[in-house]
């Protein structure tokens, strides 16, 4: 008669082993996530364009927040405009998606009307997302 069960082999030395390994491995992810959220937001900060009316409003609003134990790393941009100043606006837009007529606006900070065909794109989170890309893919690698 064979009773049916759940059978173990090896010793306990090799399932320590294991677990000090898995321990480290995650440990080392940690250490990558980490330090490519922080190579990602500084790119990010030292590209994001700094306008002398809101001293430097996009760039202070730079975040990131550590999810999942330090396994995730969550990076947003809390400058309701930052998406104007990484594709650009109006006839400047990439792809062309932007207004094609020009427009007239009133500035509160200015305190006058503006007219404008747009503004360039000023890339500041793509270039840090290649970066932080980069380094992972590295780090990563290395681990194996």
């Amino acid at each position: 008669m064979v009773r049916a069960g759940i059978y173990g082999f090896g010793d306990r030395g090799f399932e320590r082993t294991i677990s000090r390994f898995e321990r480290h491995v995650i440990n080392e992810v940690k250490r990558i996530v980490a330090e490519t959220a922080e190579i990602m937001v500084s790119q990010m900060r030292a590209l994001a364009p700094v306008a002398e009316i809101d001293g430097g409003n996009l760039r202070n609003s730079i975040d990131v927040k550590y999810l999942n134990r330090g396994l995730t790393a969550v990076i947003t941009v809390g400058a309701d405009y930052a998406v104007y100043v990484e594709w650009g606006t109006g006839i400047y837009a990439e792809n062309g998606n932007g207004r094609q007529d020009p427009w007239v606006y009133y500035d509160e900070k200015l305190r006058r009307f503006v007219f404008t065909h747009g503004m360039h794109a000023q890339p500041f989170f793509r270039p840090g997302i290649e970066a932080g890309a980069q380094h992972f893919e590295r780090e990563m690698r290395r681990v194996g």
